[in-house]
């Protein structure tokens, strides 16, 4: 998502903090979008700020005893500033009561007044991530999305490699599916990419010759989960019987690469598939080398340690 208005925005967190509009309900079309929020100084929410307003203006005690200090020349000025740099909303905490020439101001510009019962840094911390995660930047990749041993693998590869049967097996050995075929992955902070499932997939696997399956029903609750964290990418590529040999390194250290989602490089893995491969258990191992290798674990460095200790004990031809 691009743009959110202030209808949107308040639809989605108004139950959560008891929100009230109390007046600029025809401003329910104002909107944050992104690419004129990232090029603001400002953040996109924040408290009242009249030199670098916020698109959300979060106004507290301090706020309103401001306004009440200036005389009413000053007063004046500083609420058509206010209302003059047509934010997506005003919001004010603790039900406090608001001030008549503020409520009039936005209703005359058609400013959202929003009124809340909770406190300024509740709000404030809960709008953040709220619209870091709406306005965050999105992409849908081919694959299935499965949680193995508690991380977020997506299983990619061409059509007819087996990424649907290698995900209806391992739901079967106990791990959990998120999404089959497009899963939806969100960057939610600098290096963690969420992925998630759409509405219409929910609970769904296609696997060819049994059609859709809904694994929920056959597995159970525990057999899904909502969204993981992307931490792994497992390739299926098909081995080609006349492909020249693998590189020696990498029959050592394993077919292991990025992928760039979002900007972000995600670690990859390179499975050749081929008749009579447990391809499941395959999967497993991938997933626990790197588990392994996260934590500072490298089996192939250490052979690699130990035949050089091993050539250094020889003595001289």
């Amino acid at each position: 998502m691009d743009r959110l208005t202030a209808r949107q925005l308040f639809d989605a967190i108004g139950a959560r903090f008891g929100l009230r509009w109390l007046a600029g309900m025809r401003g329910e079309n104002r909107a944050i979008e992104i690419d004129t929020s990232m090029e603001r100084r400002p953040s996109m929410v924040g408290y009242l700020n009249i030199i670098y307003p916020n698109k959300v203006q979060i106004i507290g005690s301090e706020e309103l005893r401001y306004l009440d200090a200036l005389d009413s020349r000053q007063r004046w000025e500083t609420v058509q500033k206010i209302v003059g740099s047509q934010p997506t909303a005003l919001l004010v905490t603790k039900d406090q009561a608001i001030p008549s020439d503020l409520r009039e101001s936005a209703e005359e510009t058609n400013t959202p007044l929003w009124i809340s019962p909770k406190r300024g840094h509740e709000l404030l911390t809960y709008l953040q991530y709220q619209l870091a995660r709406m306005l965050a930047r999105q992409t849908t990749l081919h694959g299935v999305l499965m949680e193995v041993y508690s991380i977020g693998v997506l299983i990619t590869g061409e059509s007819g490699t087996g990424k649907s049967e290698l995900a209806l097996e391992l739901l079967t050995r106990g791990h959990r599916l998120v999404a089959d075929d497009a899963p939806e992955f969100t960057v939610i902070a600098p290096d963690v990419i969420d992925g998630t499932c759409p509405e219409m997939l929910r609970d769904l696997l296609e696997v060819r010759g049994l059609g859709v399956l809904n694994v929920r029903e056959m597995f159970g609750h525990t057999a899904v989960k909502p969204s993981k964290y992307l931490r792994l990418i497992v390739h299926l590529q098909p081995q080609k019987l006349d492909a020249p040999p693998n590189d020696p390194m990498t029959r050592l250290t394993g077919d292991v690469g990025y992928r760039e989602v979002l900007d972000v490089q995600v670690p990859q893995i390179v499975i050749p598939v081929a008749p009579g491969r447990n391809i499941a258990v395959l999967c497993e191992a991938a997933v626990r080398s790197h588990l392994l290798k996260s934590k500072g674990f490298d089996p192939a460095q250490t052979f690699m340690d130990r035949q050089a200790h091993q050539m250094r004990r020889l003595p001289p031809w």
